[in-house]
Formats: C-alpha cells, structure tokens, sequence
C-alpha cells in the first residue's frame, strides 16, 4: 500500500498516520548503537581485565558468554513481553537497564560486579533489538522497509565494528573503565530524546502467561547457548559440562516446541516457519552469523597473534570494513525495495565465499593490505545478504506473528552465533595440535606460531563450507509480494 494511504491504516487502537515516524527511528538508531559499541567494546580490553583481576581467560571469556547467555534467554521471551506492556514502556526499561549496567561496570572494583552489569547491560539489549525490529514493521510501509532495514543494518554493524577501535584508543590513553564512561552520556541522552519524542505503535493485548513455556524456552536456548559457548572457550567438546547443557537445552526445545504447537495462544508462535520466505530467509541469516562471528573471532586472534599486530593496529585494520558495511546498509536497502532479494542474496553469497577462500589461504608473511580487503569484501558479501534476507522474510508474515517472527530471528541469531563461534575456535585448537605432531621441534616459538596460523587457516576453511550451504539456500529465495500489512 502506499505512503498515502496509511493515514486510515491503524495498529490495535492506534493511527500509524499520529505516530512521528522519524523521531521514533532516530530513538532507536541511537540507543541501538550505543547498546551494540559497548556489546564489542570491551572485548578489545580482555587482556587488561585479565591482569588487573588476576583471573585466566577462560573466566574472562564469561563476560562475552554471560552477555550472550542472558540474550538467549530473554529475547524470546520478548515477542510476550511486546503484548504485555507499551512501545514505551519497554523503550525506557530497555535503556535504564542499560544505563543502570553501564554504569556499575564503569566502577566496577572487581570481575564478580564487572559480570553483573554485563547481565543488566544485556537485560537492556534483550530488550531493545526485538522492540526495534517490531516497531519498524508496524510503522514502515512494505515497499520502504528495505531501506529503513538498511539504516537499522548500519547501526548493527557500524557499531561493533568501530567498538574495538574506539576502546584501543581509549585503553591506550586510559583505563578500560572509560570506555563505559563514554558510553554513559550517550545513553542518557538517548533516553531522555525518547522521552521526549518516542510513541506507542501498538496497544498491548496481555495474553496469558504460560510459565512451563518460559521454563522450557530458558533451559533450551540458554542450556545451547552455554553449552557451545563453553566448548569454545576451551571447555572441549567432551566436558560433561558442555554434554550435559546441550542434551538438556535440546530436549527442552524438543518440549517446547511441542507445546508451543498444542497451545492455543503460544508464547512463541512457530506457525511463522510455514511462511516460506521467512524461513528461507531466517537460515541465510544463520549462515550469516555463523559466518561472520566466526570471522570476528578469528582475525583479531590471528592479527595479534601470528602477524604480532598491537590490540590497537588490529582494530584499525578491521575498521574500513565494518565501515563500508555501514555505508553499504542502506544502499542495499534500496536495492532491495527496488530489485528484490534474489540477485542480492546469491552475489552476496558468491562474494562471501570468495572472501573465506582468500582467509583460508592467509599466512605469518600475509600483508596487512591483503587482510583489509578481504575484510571489506566479507563485508560488502554481508551487507548484500543480511538485511534483504531479513525484511523479505519479515515481509512474509501477517501483522499478528510479527512480534513472533523478529523474537525468533533474533533468538536463533545468538544460538547461530554461539556454534559458530565454538565450532571455529575448536577447528582451529585441533589445526593447532594437529600441525605440532607433525614437526620435531614443538618446543620452537616459530613452530607454534605456524601451528596457530595453520588452525586459523583450517577454521576459515569450515567458513567456506557454510558459504556454500547458504548459496544453495539463496536458490529458493524469491521476493514477498506483500498484500497484507498496509
């Protein structure tokens, strides 16, 4: 339907034609931005936690998993959340949550309260992405959505991508604390702009709470999550730790979905995966993820470690390529209103893969020129896949299972996350110890800087692989005509 139609169209009981759409997207972009730079931010400052709390890397690993954990288990709880209370109810929750957790990590004296404001900075978070996503869908028309997607794409990428650049300069001139510090104004500003100018798109319906649902839903994707995370800080696959979570988060899901399809009004409708395109869709962008994080843990380990780069030149060589990703977002938003998501998808594709055969091939000798571009290649691939996919699949689904359909996006892309991340860095433990028993000197440092590059090589070659099971998903992709939602 047309811009100028919408005037008439009303969400519950309120005007799409009221609403100050542009406020409402500014609102987002920057709390969004703010909540996703700190998310990266202090991954780059790890090695500094690690000597001032004196704890190992494993443990300091917890502050990634525990963030991711804590989103694996609210976030699909959010498509009920979004029923029960008001756009600006969970809008203000959402960035308190997030000042309150930025706040106590900025002085935080030990790792113990460090931890703790990471899991309220992600109750923030958890909160934020499915509420974004949701309200774009309510208030953009279907034939714009692209490249609104597209500005909400730059925000995810922009901002993790400049998060490790920003922090090595702040940790070079002062203390890892300071990087929540210069998020802290930004993030007050942001609430008090929405306080002013954020509406509600939506009046809550309050459907029935099913706690064995919520139960069920926390023990499986939370049970996956910290089972794979666990495995990829080096618990191995064959810790009883890890078996034991990934049984139980599997049978649990197993449950959960079972009940979610007996019930009459489920917590998590799952009728969204008999919409073709939104599945097809929701699986590039598994491949996605699984792809690109995989790759953001993969590069700056092997810049610091085989090319012996600083923390801080490493991030500035991951910088051009998380930025033209951001610069790319709405452009191929465009696009995709124009075109449709088929061509973009498959070339999208095409070029992801040919940036992991070029990592797979990288040495101790590799320029820091040859990793640029391949960085920004992987990019372009990225930034042509992940929102066309995303918005035709949204498109798909009728107005009711919105809410559904962006908490199983978004909860399926930190479980994705979580295994890619664990099954890279375990191929490349095993490329490692693979390559030593095969030379006579392991002792020798070159030999064990060979042995880690050589891991890393084996670890994009299974990037390769996920490339190659994405472009034989994007045959079946063809473009929403949507008749439905406006």
């Amino acid at each position: 339907m047309e811009m100028g139609n919408t005037q008439q169209v009303k969400t519950g009981e309120i005007n799409i034609g009221d609403l100050r759409v542009v406020p409402i997207i500014i609102s987002f972009v920057v709390a969004g931005f703010i909540g996703l730079f700190s998310e990266t931010a202090l991954n780059m400052a790890l090695t500094n936690l690690i000597g001032d709390f004196g704890i190992h890397e494993t443990t300091a690993q917890w502050l990634t998993t525990g963030y991711l954990l804590t989103l694996g288990i609210l976030v699909p709880v959010s498509g009920l959340i979004m029923q029960w209370f008001t756009t600006r109810q969970l809008f203000i929750t959402s960035l308190i949550a997030s000042i309150i957790g930025t706040l106590i990590a900025a002085i935080a004296p030990t790792f113990a309260v460090l931890m703790i404001a990471r899991v309220v900075q992600a109750i923030g978070t958890a909160l934020l992405l499915p509420l974004m996503f949701n309200t774009m869908l309510l208030i953009i028309p279907p034939h714009r959505r692209g490249r609104i997607m597209g500005v909400i794409g730059l925000v995810i990428m922009f901002a993790p991508a400049v998060g490790p650049t920003i922090s090595g300069i702040i940790i070079n001139n002062l203390t890892w604390h300071w990087i929540f510090w210069f998020s802290l104004p930004l993030l007050i500003g942001a609430l008090i702009f929405g306080l002013f100018f954020m509406q509600n798109v939506a009046v809550p319906t309050k459907p029935k709470i099913d706690f064995l649902s919520i139960i069920l839903s926390t023990l499986g994707f939370g049970g996956i999550v910290f089972g794979f995370s666990s495995a990829g800080e080096g618990g191995g696959w064959g810790s009883p730790t890890v078996i034991i979570a990934i049984i139980v988060g599997v049978i649990s899901l197993v449950l959960f979905s079972i009940r979610q399809t007996k019930m009459e009004k489920p917590m998590l409708d799952l009728r969204a995966f008999k919409y073709p395109m939104f599945t097809i869709g929701l699986l590039l962008i598994l491949v996605c993820m699984m792809v690109m994080l995989s790759t953001m843990i993969l590069l700056p380990l092997y810049l610091q470690t085989s090319l012996a780069l600083t923390t801080f030149a490493a991030g500035l060589l991951l910088l051009p390529g998380g930025i033209i990703n951001g610069i790319l977002s709405p452009v191929m938003g465009g696009l995709f209103d124009k075109f449709g998501p088929k061509w973009l998808v498959k070339i999208g594709i095409v070029i992801l893969a040919g940036a992991m055969f070029g990592f797979s091939t990288i040495t101790m000798e590799t320029s820091s020129g040859f990793i640029i571009g391949l960085h920004i290649v992987t990019m372009v691939g990225i930034s042509m896949i992940m929102m066309p996919a995303q918005t035709n699949g949204l498109n798909q689904l009728p107005r009711e299972l919105y809410p559904d359909g962006t908490a199983i996006m978004n909860t399926l892309q930190q479980v994705a996350g979580a295994i890619g991340t664990a099954i890279a860095i375990s191929i490349m433990s095993s490329g490692q110890e693979s390559f030593m028993t095969s030379v006579e000197d392991p002792a020798n440092p070159v030999n064990q800087l060979l042995a880690f590059t050589a891991g890393v090589q084996d670890a994009f070659i299974f990037a390769i692989i996920m490339a190659i099971i994405g472009f034989i998903i994007s045959l079946f992709i063809k473009r929403v005509k949507v008749e439905h939602q406006m």
